[in-house]
């Protein structure tokens, strides 16, 4: 019998708050299925599991603290192997013929089965998953078709409720004769809350049942929580749960990049990159591209990054046990600034082998769910190096601080016309300014430097990245 244990989320994280199951007992899950919510110090994160089998026990409950390593739930690896001989096991247990019901619908033609957090999402808004049309790969399901159809359940609820008013007056009289009836519909509706949502409203003492939600399916989030407790006594009830998320993150980052000032020996090294083949490169690929694909230089450093690292592989790796270990694959770190404060670093496997357009697409992916605080466990691996782009912001060069175990950062600033010769004739040129902060343990300033000039030569190449 296999164990599902808390992963470590981040170099600085010991423990977690265990917010939600997405699974039942007696549900088959597979690598990589998202089946739980976990609370870090910096956000809530959807966890993954690491192998395949049958859910047999859920030892985690929700706001248990459990240490990283500790034991979340139990899973029986022999029960995988028949999988499609449920004839039996649906004569057995009941709810057996309940949780495949979904998939079923969705094997033949229609696609791939359903996996288990789009199964509880479907519960949780209350949707038939027979009834709903998916548009993923071969007809797969996906989370945007659920909130699709719970949106257009919605509509179609307030326009019945905006035409016959009477008819919510006269429930409570139907509920006396029919209790069956119309609790059923109405207690899951009650239920749609998030985790996060439930949180806020157990510290603020309010009481859920009285606050309509927003939500896709009118599913209570967090906003609607807090413009019910602000009215009454709003400081009290808004600001102190978002000071002291703030306040934890901030606390968390502060004791990593201590450790990092303490532990790390840095070096800094500053080169300035001409992108005007990046740009103009950029320029004639979007002409080309639809609006949602398009692209922006961020993703060619990104990439080109990526690729010097791979080119300088004593950047890429981590400082542990008193030695240098390289990494078998480039992992970026990119770090995202939260808009209620606070950072994170979510990473894109394998960048170094990625495409312009598919590194594009990774940036856009894994800053919506970070912002959204949807990130899932596979997000936020160990990064083998981190990057730093504050270009947005108008900072001309970042000098940052390399986050431990790892052994390098690479900044960004913004791209700015500025004066540059090329040539032998002076002109205005679109420049970057490139930093790298190295560890002296592992590097020096001659493997900074040849990484910043590999990094050069690749951005003048564009269209060979």
């Amino acid at each position: 019998m296999g164990e599902f244990r808390m992963p470590s989320l981040g170099a600085d994280m010991e423990e977690g708050i265990f917010l939600e199951w997405l699974v039942h007992p007696g549900d088959q899950v597979h690598r990589g299925d998202i089946i739980a919510v976990v609370e870090t110090p910096k956000s809530a994160v959807e966890v993954e599991c690491f192998e395949d089998g049958t859910v047999e026990e859920l030892v985690a409950h929700e706001g248990d603290v459990i240490p990283v390593g500790g034991v979340l739930a139990r899973l029986n690896g022999r029960r995988e192997a028949g999988p499609t001989a449920p004839v039996a096991a649906g004569a057995t247990a009941p709810a057996a013929p309940a949780a495949p019901a979904a998939p079923v619908a969705r094997t033949g033609p229609a696609g791939p089965p359903v996996s288990p957090v789009l199964r509880h999402r479907a519960q949780v808004l209350g949707i038939d998953l027979a009834t709903v049309t998916g548009t993923g790969r071969h007809g797969a399901l996906t989370r945007a078709d659920l909130e699709r159809a719970a949106s257009e359940r919605t509509a179609a609820r307030e326009a019945e409720t905006a035409g016959a008013p009477e008819v919510t007056a006269a429930a409570p009289t139907a509920a006396a004769s029919g209790p069956a009836a119309v609790p059923t519909p109405k207690q899951p509706a009650r239920q749609r809350v998030s985790p996060y949502a439930r949180r806020l409203a157990r510290e603020a003492g309010t009481d859920l049942t009285g606050i309509r939600g927003t939500g896709a399916g009118g599913a209570v989030r967090a906003a609607d929580v807090r413009r019910a407790t602000a009215v009454p006594p709003r400081r009290a009830t808004t600001v102190p749960p978002r000071r002291a998320g703030a306040e934890s993150m901030r606390q968390s980052i502060a004791a990593l990049m201590t450790t990092s000032n303490r532990e790390i020996p840095h070096y800094h090294l500053t080169a300035t990159i001409d992108l005007h083949a990046c740009q103009e490169w950029v320029h004639a690929r979007n002409r080309e591209l639809p609006v949602e694909e398009r692209l922006v230089p961020s993703a060619l450093m990104l990439l080109a990054t990526a690729r010097a690292a791979r080119a300088v592989p004593e950047l890429n790796g981590h400082w542990l046990d008193g030695c240098f270990r390289p990494a078998d694959s480039v992992d970026l770190g990119l770090i995202l600034s939260l808009r209620r404060g606070g950072l994170l670093v979510p990473v894109v496997h394998a960048a170094d082998t990625l495409t312009v357009g598919q590194m594009m697409a990774s940036m856009r992916e894994l800053t919506s769910r970070a912002r959204a605080g949807r990130l899932r466990g596979s997000d936020l691996a160990p990064p083998s190096l981190t990057v730093s782009n504050l270009g947005d912001q108008g900072v001309e060069s970042v000098h940052g601080v390399i986050y431990p175990p790892q052994v390098a950062l690479v900044g960004f600033g913004a791209v700015s016309e500025r004066p540059w010769a090329v040539g032998g004739l002076l002109g205005v040129r679109p420049l970057v300014t490139a930093t790298l902060a190295g560890d002296h343990r592992a590097t020096d300033g001659a493997i900074g430097a040849r990484f910043l000039k590999h990094l050069d030569r690749l951005l003048q190449r564009p269209e060979e990245l």
